[in-house]
């Protein structure tokens, strides 16, 4: 018979002991992993390695998600010197179809990873051999996986492999000037730098044990902190057109042997810029694509004089403070003689006497005729109309290094009887490429000027999104006032001299050509920074448009920035499908 209760004794001393075992082989595991951790590293001494565990960078995309700028895998040649035997090692390789143990020599080995990776193999023997004690030194950083796989493929017992992520431009000079450059350290300008917050990965750390040959141990590794991928930034260009642009700058920018040019197209209602264009354009794949004073994006960072495509800032102005309207008569003189100085003004081509409204004189562009209008305000409220359109300041896109450039429009105290007149005409005063946008943004959009966005926020990596706070408009000027200018100007596309060049059958379009004279240091010399800027449709005002082109050789005139404008105005109607304009251009006298 068997006992029942001797059973139930057993197996209770059985449970017993298998729960003492557990027991025993956790608290064992607890004192390993957690308690003694550190001192067994110490005790492993050589035998236990820590690597670093990259995490991706986010990518700089367009509005329509096409990547600008995105992480690939490279990977890190690394060695432990503590392990290296001079004597050389043995590897298993194939001769005449059987597998043989071959001795292969120290500097047989360095010489092997040298051939492979481009290094100096004499360079790579002294990193090896500096310092025998290390357990880590850097051969080669940044290979291909093709190189990486090669490296691998040698089994040199005391030779590792890290990932290293590194970035990578898809579409080249697409957008680079404000992508911006990353160099080995990290970010180096423009959005990479910017929005670095946004774009950054954390790397993580991993701990592993090896055995006495160098072979990693399976099973040994411990996470010790782990990485976290960067965000995705999503600007608001469109990179077809942004291509297109920068096509279009560097085709007549040569044409002209122009220093360099900028082109931007902003959505008026929104201040969103769908194409920023900088000729030369830098390919941040390649750092050395273009001279160092090319790589930024001047659009945002290179205040200059901009000639008389500020004139309608001063029109707009004069406009909304019921000082003059479209049709005002002016008898503009063949020259204008700054009160109590010898300085006359003159225009760009020699006339006499002649009889001019206000829109002849911004469709001639004449600054005489400017120069006469200024005196109907003083030159406080002349100042203070230039800076409510933004002259002076950062456009709001908060592009790297814009709050640093943001041009100057000095106070009535510091502004001398002669620039207190130029300025109206846009010399005297300095102003950026998108501060020149905002203008007309500003005057297409019936007077509001809505701060220029460039990002439209940062998508994390766990996928939630961080937007750029839609931007407050501001009115600078009155509907009106706004309204009149945008209809006078549509007289440079009609029945000025550049009006076949600048315009497009079925669409109405405002435009204003500027030439400006460049400084140096005897005064204004032969060099010119010639502009077309303006907004269609005019009945349905969507995109402002600018074109700037620095100190061409062949042509010093606005007509070298017209074609540009014009053809980025078909590619812009092309792009987005804009319908053409259903509402005929008013009368526009010139003269009277």
């Amino acid at each position: 018979m068997i006992d029942a209760r001797s059973t139930r004794r057993r197996l209770a001393l059985a449970v017993i002991a298998v729960f003492a075992i557990v027991v025993v082989f956790s608290i064992r595991l607890v004192d390993i992993q957690l308690v003694r951790a550190d001192t067994l590293k110490t005790v492993a001494g050589s035998n236990f390695r820590t690597d670093t565990v990259w995490g991706t960078r986010g990518s700089i995309v367009d509005a329509n998600g096409t990547v600008l700028a995105s992480s690939v895998d490279r990977f890190n040649i690394t060695a432990a010197p503590d392990l290296v035997k001079l004597e050389g090692f043995d590897r298993i390789e194939e001769v005449d179809g059987e597998e043989k143990r071959v001795k292969v020599g120290f500097m047989e080995a360095v010489t092997e990873i040298a051939e492979l990776t481009g290094a100096d193999p004499q360079q790579l023997a002294n990193t090896l051999t500096a310092d025998p004690t290390k357990n880590f030194v850097y051969l080669v950083k940044e290979v291909t996986l093709e190189v990486f796989r090669k490296v691998a493929a040698l089994h040199i017992p005391w030779v590792y492999i890290e990932p290293q992520p590194a970035r990578s431009y898809p579409n080249g000079a697409i957008a680079g000037n404000l992508v911006g450059l990353m160099g080995t350290d990290g970010p180096l300008s423009g959005t990479e730098l910017k929005w670095n917050d946004c774009l950054a990965a954390s790397p993580g750390t991993v701990g592993y044990a090896i055995s006495q040959d160098g072979v990693r141990m399976p099973g040994s590794e411990i996470v010790e902190t782990p990485a976290s991928d960067g965000g995705t930034v999503h600007l608001t260009i469109d990179a077809d057109l942004q291509w297109f642009a920068q096509q279009a700058l560097a085709e007549q920018g040569a044409a002209v042997g122009a220093q360099w040019a900028t082109a931007l197209v902003v959505e008026v209602k929104t201040g969103k810029i769908i194409a920023d264009a900088d000729w030369p354009s830098i390919d941040p794949n390649d750092l050395n694509s273009v001279a160092a004073a090319d790589s930024g994006a001047r659009s945002f960072t290179a205040p200059y004089e901009p000639g008389s495509v500020i004139k309608t800032a001063t029109v707009a102005g004069l406009l909304d403070a019921g000082l003059l309207d479209a049709g005002t008569r002016f008898t503009v003189e063949p020259g204008y003689t700054v009160p109590g100085t010898r300085y006359t003004i003159r225009d760009s081509w020699a006339h006499g006497q002649i009889r001019l409204t206000t829109a002849g004189i911004l469709v001639n562009s004449s600054n005489i005729g400017i120069s006469q209008m200024s005196e109907l305000q003083s030159l406080d409220a002349r100042i203070a109309n230039l800076k409510k359109f933004g002259f002076g300041e950062p456009t709001g896109a908060n592009f790297l290094g814009e709050a640093e450039n943001a041009g100057l429009v000095r106070s009535a105290g510091q502004t001398d009887t002669v620039t207190a007149i130029t300025q109206q005409f846009g010399q005297g005063m300095t102003a950026t490429s998108a501060q020149v946008a905002s203008l007309y943004q500003t005057i297409g959009n019936g007077g509001v000027r809505i701060p220029l966005t460039l990002v439209e926020g940062c998508e994390h990596a766990d996928g939630s999104y961080t937007d750029v706070p839609d931007p407050q408009g501001t009115r600078v000027v009155s509907q009106y006032a706004a309204d009149t200018t945008l209809k006078m100007l549509e007289g440079v596309t009609t029945q000025y001299a550049l009006a076949k060049t600048l315009a497009v059958p079925g669409y109405r379009i405002a435009a204003k050509s500027g030439t400006a004279e460049v400084a140096d240091a005897d005064g204004y010399g032969k060099d010119r920074i010639v502009s077309v800027a303006g907004v269609f449709p005019i009945d349905d005002p969507q995109y402002a448009i600018t074109v700037t082109f620095a100190k061409p050789v062949t042509m010093k005139t606005s007509a070298a920035a017209a074609p540009t404008f014009n053809a980025i105005v078909k590619q812009v109607i092309k792009t987005f499908r804009v319908t053409p304009s259903t509402v005929p251009a008013p009368d526009n006298p010139l003269t009277w």
